[in-house]
């Protein structure tokens, strides 16, 4: 069992299970369960993120395991974002699980990103004098940089040396996450989704585009992610 650090709200069914994104953590969902209404949502810390406990070693499966236990048997939507997505697609065969929303994944992965990732993994987390130095390191890991004001309290630690992200890196070298497999695999629908101008994900790896949006769409805009979660396949909101 990983400890995690879980956001909770909502009664209604189904639940939405939200997934961050790589070094992010679950605050960044504030803007969507801000509008969700009554519909029950849980959002999760992934494991090595935030305030949730690291893993051993990090893969797309044992992620996925480590959060299977916060999906709702009566129905659950899960949106996943990037990292996030890929962990959904994992999800997608558990049961409760209706549809599964990937937003910002990466798909394709070149042998030279893959070794650039599995180098980062392997070096230190990084040690600043200051909270603020290290709040702005989580917010450029994450992709925030300009898109959230301030670093939530769970995403950086103190030490006797200082302050650091509390995201273990480790978790860069987790590897292919080979989406086209875990797509056709999927026993229930799945809706691959990017904002237009997200740089990281080409317009051929997922068929819903979220106009005028980037990487981190689910932040810029919830109200464009609440819209795509109230269209088939996904259950609606109301």
């Amino acid at each position: 069992m990983t400890d995690l650090r879980v956001l909770r709200g909502g009664e209604s069914s189904p639940t939405y299970l939200l997934l961050h994104g790589l070094g992010a953590t679950a605050d960044v969902w504030h803007g969507l369960t801000g509008l969700l209404g009554d519909a029950s949502w849980v959002a999760p810390d992934l494991p090595g993120h935030g305030g949730s406990s690291p893993l051993p070693s990090y893969s797309f499966a044992g992620v996925a395991s480590a959060v299977s236990s916060l999906i709702d048997p009566r129905g659950t939507v899960i949106v996943g974002h990037s990292f996030g997505g890929v962990v959904g697609l994992h999800l997608a065969g558990r049961p409760g699980v209706l549809a599964v929303a990937g937003l910002g994944i990466k798909s394709a992965w070149s042998d030279e990103e893959l070794a650039k990732a599995a180098a980062m993994a392997q070096r230190p987390a990084p040690t600043y004098t200051t909270r603020a130095e290290a709040a702005q390191r989580h917010l450029r890991v994450a992709g925030l940089e300009g898109l959230m004001f301030e670093a939530p309290d769970a995403a950086v630690v103190e030490t006797g040396d200082g302050w650091r992200p509390a995201f273990d890196q480790r978790a860069f070298g987790i590897g292919d996450p080979q989406v086209d497999v875990l797509v056709a695999a999927s026993p229930v629908p799945v809706v691959l989704a990017r904002g237009e101008h997200d740089r990281m994900v080409p317009a051929s790896s997922a068929p819903v585009a979220l106009p005028g949006l980037g990487h981190n769409a689910h932040v810029e805009d919830p109200g464009a992610l609440l819209a795509l979660l109230s269209t088939p396949p996904l259950r609606p909101l109301v």
